[in-house]
């Protein structure tokens, strides 16, 4: 984009801005889910399948974004999107059981839309790292914010409406940004057709098809963290600093992997990631108070973000016309989809089931991204360390 220092500034806050609303479902989505659990009295596999609606909207967005982005106004885009959310929250706050899952996914759809947005306005700035670090900044604090205010003070107090109205609140201020966004992108990118723009390198689709199982299980996790803490009997007020604190350190986890870069080479991290969720499922499974539950939390988060952050660098690596990346929110979506409706049928009576799920299809995920990335080093000489640029999704 060809513009003025001020005006890239202010272009990139009003993306961050962007994502950030496309985040929040996600972000907020195990306050949001245990809140409807006690107003609807839910069963382990209604919070699953829920959490799933949501995100079949998400991925159903992903996927229409992929196509539409180059067709239409991304300042209408932003404002349409933000006011279809911010409706489907209004209705959903006082709808019965029987909408809620139509809700939720029309909430999904259009929040993707704004995801899919804000990464491609940073794709195409020319200094990527520092739009991503401002992207990600700006999004993971204001969650830290809304998920420490909405358990300490909005759901103990006014339950799920209260949540649904303090989000609608925060969508419709945020859609504020899109007057400063652009009109469209600046970059003239052609729309090759359907089939040439998903054609991809074979690696690049099987990093993907990784990166979306990886996806499953931790996000399978985390819509039932919620509901982990509330088993062990932790106070609202302490959910809030779990939740908060977790985002914080997820953002604060990314920063630590843009200052390290590659240094570590190519298969060090993806261990250094097993090794951190591994370590914060066991706490997990062993926590029976606050302290030892908000340090599983907390670290399995730090593992977490880690493993995007580097796989979807990895995708990135794997396909040099940067069309693989754009795919990374729609297997993001599709997980998020997945991932709820999977830990929802194996919980039964128990949470391990879920620490379990987490942690094999971590263990898979690192494995084949060790050999994906063995082979890249095989086959592109030592200079492969050296490839595209990080980027992150959380």
């Amino acid at each position: 984009m060809k513009l003025t220092g001020r005006q890239t500034f202010a272009v990139m806050v009003a993306a961050s801005f962007a994502s950030t609303i496309g985040g929040l479902p996600f972000n907020s989505l195990p306050i949001l889910l245990g809140s409807l659990a006690e107003q609807f009295t839910l069963t382990g596999q209604q919070i699953g399948f829920l959490g799933s609606a949501c995100f079949a909207g998400y991925f159903a967005g992903t996927l229409a974004a992929f196509f539409i982005m180059n067709h239409i106004s991304w300042r209408k885009l932003t404002v349409l999107a933000a006011v279809f959310a911010s409706l489907a929250l209004f209705l959903s706050s006082f709808a019965q059981w029987d909408y809620q899952m139509y809700l939720w996914a029309v909430l999904g759809f259009f929040a993707a839309l704004m995801t899919c947005l804000g990464l491609r306005i940073m794709g195409e700035m020319e200094n990527k790292e520092r739009a991503l670090g401002l992207r990600q900044g700006i999004e993971l604090g204001i969650t830290a914010l809304v998920l420490f205010i909405l358990p300490a003070y909005i759901t103990v107090q006014y339950g799920y409406k209260g949540a649904a109205i303090a989000l609608l609140i925060i969508v419709l201020a945020l859609s504020l940004s899109a007057f400063l966004l652009p009109e469209r992108s600046m970059s003239h990118e052609t729309d090759s057709g359907i089939r040439n723009r998903l054609k991809l390198p074979g690696m690049a689709w099987l990093a993907l098809l990784i990166f979306f199982l990886f996806g499953a299980g931790n996000i399978g996790l985390w819509a039932f963290l919620e509901r982990m803490g509330n088993q062990i009997q932790l106070a609202p007020a302490e959910l809030g600093v779990v939740f908060a604190v977790l985002k914080l350190l997820g953002g604060a986890a990314a920063f630590v992997i843009a200052v390290v870069g590659d240094r570590l080479g190519m298969r060090v991290p993806y261990l250094i990631v097993l090794v951190v969720i591994c370590a914060g499922l066991i706490l997990l499974w062993q926590a029976e108070n606050f302290m030892i539950f908000a340090l599983g939390a907390w670290i399995w988060e730090v593992g977490f973000t880690w493993g995007c952050v580097y796989q979807t660098a990895t995708v990135a690596r794997l396909d040099s016309r940067g069309k693989a990346i754009m795919l990374i929110p729609a297997a993001f979506g599709l997980s998020s989809m997945a991932g709820p409706a999977v830990a929802g049928l194996i919980s039964a009576d128990s949470y391990v089931p879920i620490l379990i799920f987490a942690f094999a299809t971590s263990l898979i995920a690192v494995l084949v991204f060790m050999t994906v990335m063995a082979r890249i080093v095989r086959q592109s000489g030592p200079d492969a360390e050296e490839m595209a640029p990080i980027a992150d999704v959380t």
